[in-house]
C-alpha cells in the first residue's frame, strides 16, 4: 500500500486531505479546517448527536447508502472513497430556502437555544432521505426510534416529532447523491496508507492502514501484531477525545468488504465481524423477533451506523448488549492468524476483565450463529436509567427448550454482574431436567447467588443488579409458562395501550 492523501466528496467535489493526524476527527476538520461551523460540538463523545452528519458508501450494487454519523469520533481517514454531507449542503425545497425538515423545524416551533437543532436536521434528512426513495413514510414511532441519539435540553421532542411528520407535506427536495455516487466510482479501491505529521517523530508510529482485502488485513496484522484495530472508533474514538491517548500505527477494518459480509451458510449465519451494528442487529432480529426492542435501544441509529459487531464483542465489556445475547445463542468465533482459522466459543473467549484469549497477530473474522438451534423460547432484556441510548446496567438474554412442561436445555446469559459477560450456571444446573414451574424458577433465582457476585458502580448497587437478575428470570418464566403465559406487553412498564 502507497500513501497517498485521503480522498472523499464533499460539497460537489471530491477532496483531498494531505498529511493530517489519522486521528482528527471529521468534526474538527470541518469546524476548524473548513469553518463549516453548522455541525456543533456538544459531548465530544457521540451521545448527543449534535454533530451528526451524513455519509454515504457504495454498496454493492453500486447505489449510495447514506447513514447518520456522528462527527465528533468518526476519524477522518475513515471518509476515504465515502462522501460527506453536512446541514451546509442540504438543498431547499421549491417555494423555500430550507431543505423540507429545516422547514418543517421552523413551522412547527422545533428549536429554541438551536445548538441541538443541526443535528437533529441531519437525523430528520437521512430518514427523508430513505422513504422518499423507497415510497414510504414513516410513523411517528420509527421518527423517535429515528431520533433517540440526538438530544435536546430546553426545546422537548413533541415539537420535533410534529417536524419529523411535517417534512413530508413539503416539496420533495432531495441531497445530489448521482453526483456523490458518480465521482466515488470515479476514485477506485486503492488502499490507503495514511502516514500522520508526527509519523517522523522519535518513538511514534503514526500510521492509518486501510486493507482493502482479507489477505491484505491477515498479512498486516502479523507484520504489526502491536497495532491499533480499528472499525467504527465509537470505542477508541473516546480514548483520544477524553483521555488524549496516542493510538499510533493503526489498522482500519471498515474497508474489507470480506468482514461487512452476512450471510446464511447452511446452518449458520455468519456476520462479519466489520459488519455495522445495525446490519447485524437487523439480521439477528430477523430471526429471532424478540430481539428487536433491544436492537432499537442498543446505544442510537448514528453509533449502531459506525459501530460493529465485532468490535464490540472483541472490546468485551461486561455491560456490552451484544455478548449476553450471542453467548445464549452458541456463538462460534472464527479467530484467523494469518493463514490459520480457528473457532472458539464466545463463551470461552473472554479471560476476565476486558482480558480475551486473542494471540499476538490475530483478529476476529467473523461470528457464527447456528440457526438449526431448539428452543421453545428466547428473551433478551435490558435495564438501564434510560430508555434509549443508555449503557445497561443488568442485560439478560435466555434461551429455553423444553420436552412438554420439563426443561431438557437452558442458557442463561447476563451481562453487568459479573468481570465478564458470562453463563449462570447454578442457576442453569437448578432448571435443567426439571418441570418449569414457578417453583422451579425460584430456585433458579437463587442460584444465582452463588453464580455472580455484583458490583456497585455509578449504574447500579450490587443488590439492585441481583434481585433485578432474579426478577428478569421470573419475567422469562411469566412470558413462557406452558398454561397461560403472559404477552411481553403485560409485563413492560413501557407498553401503551393505543386503543
Amino acid at each position: 500500500m502507497s500513501a497517498r492523501p485521503i480522498r472523499f466528496f464533499h460539497r460537489g467535489r471530491i477532496v483531498e486531505v494531505g498529511a493530517v493526524s489519522p486521528t482528527r476527527t471529521v468534526l474538527q476538520w470541518l469546524r476548524e479546517d473548513q469553518r463549516a461551523t453548522g455541525t456543533k460540538e456538544g459531548c465530544a463523545e457521540g451521545d448527543c448527536g449534535a454533530c451528526t452528519v451524513l455519509v454515504g458508501e457504495l454498496d454493492e450494487r453500486g447505489g449510495l447508502r447514506l447513514e447518520s454519523v456522528n462527527a465528533c469520533i468518526r476519524f477522518l481517514p475513515t471518509l476515504d472513497g465515502k462522501a460527506l454531507f453536512t446541514v451546509e449542503d442540504l438543498p431547499a425545497s421549491p417555494g423555500h430556502r430550507l431543505h423540507p425538515a429545516q422547514q418543517a423545524m421552523v413551522e412547527c416551533h422545533g428549536s429554541q437555544c438551536g445548538f441541538c437543532t443541526p443535528g437533529f436536521v441531519m437525523s430528520l434528512a437521512g430518514c427523508y432521505e430513505r422513504h422518499q426513495a423507497s415510497g414510504t413514510r414513516p410513523t411517528r414511532q420509527q421518527l423517535a426510534d429515528e431520533l433517540s441519539g440526538n438530544l435536546c435540553r430546553c426545546t422537548g421532542y413533541r415539537p420535533i416529532l410534529d417536524a419529523g411528520e411535517r417534512m413530508f407535506d413539503s416539496p420533495t427536495a432531495r441531497l445530489p447523491l448521482a453526483a456523490a455516487t458518480d465521482a466515488l466510482r470515479a476514485l477506485g479501491g486503492e488502499p490507503l496508507d495514511h502516514a500522520g505529521p508526527s509519523a517522523t517523530v522519535a518513538g511514534r508510529s503514526d500510521h492509518f492502514h486501510a486493507p482493502r482485502t482479507l489477505a491484505q488485513l491477515a498479512a498486516l496484522r502479523v507484520a504489526k501484531p502491536q497495532a491499533r484495530l480499528v472499525a467504527g472508533a465509537t470505542d477508541v474514538g473516546l480514548w483520544v477525545n477524553k483521555q488524549h491517548r496516542d493510538l499510533g500505527d493503526m489498522i482500519y477494518l471498515g474497508d474489507v468488504a470480506e468482514l461487512r459480509r452476512i450471510e446464511v451458510d447452511g446452518a449458520l449465519l455468519r456476520i462479519g465481524a466489520a459488519a455495522s451494528l445495525e446490519d447485524a442487529w437487523s439480521a439477528l432480529a430477523q430471526r429471532w423477533p424478540s430481539l428487536t426492542e433491544a436492537w432499537l435501544r442498543f446505544a442510537s441509529p448514528p453509533i449502531r451506523h459506525a459501530g460493529t459487531l465485532g468490535g464490540n464483542v472483541a472490546n468485551g465489556s461486561p455491560i456490552g448488549d451484544s455478548a449476553p445475547v450471542l453467548i445464549a445463542l452458541d456463538a462460534l468465533l472464527v479467530l484467523r492468524q494469518g493463514d490459520v482459522v480457528r473457532r472458539l466459543p464466545l463463551t470461552d473467549f473472554y479471560v476476565d476483565y476486558m482480558v480475551n484469549r486473542l494471540q499476538a497477530g490475530e483478529f476476529l473474522q467473523a461470528i457464527e450463529v447456528p440457526l438449526a438451534t431448539q428452543a421453545d423460547a428466547f428473551r433478551a432484556y435490558k435495564i438501564s436509567k434510560r430508555f434509549d441510548s443508555d449503557i445497561s446496567s443488568v442485560f439478560g438474554a435466555f434461551r429455553l427448550a423444553l420436552d412438554g412442561e420439563r426443561v431438557r436445555d437452558v442458557r442463561l446469559a447476563f451481562g453487568g454482574m459479573a468481570a465478564t459477560v458470562r453463563r449462570a450456571a447454578q442457576a442453569e444446573a437448578a432448571l435443567r431436567d426439571q418441570p418449569w414451574t414457578e417453583a422451579t424458577v425460584e430456585s433458579a433465582a437463587a442460584a444465582l447467588a452463588n453464580d455472580f457476585t455484583p458490583l456497585t458502580d455509578l449504574r447500579a448497587g450490587a443488590a439492585y443488579r441481583a434481585r433485578v437478575a432474579g426478577n428478569l428470570l421470573r419475567r422469562f418464566w411469566l412470558e413462557t409458562r406452558v398454561r397461560a403465559p403472559l404477552p411481553a406487553a403485560a409485563l413492560s412498564v413501557w407498553a401503551r395501550d393505543n386503543a
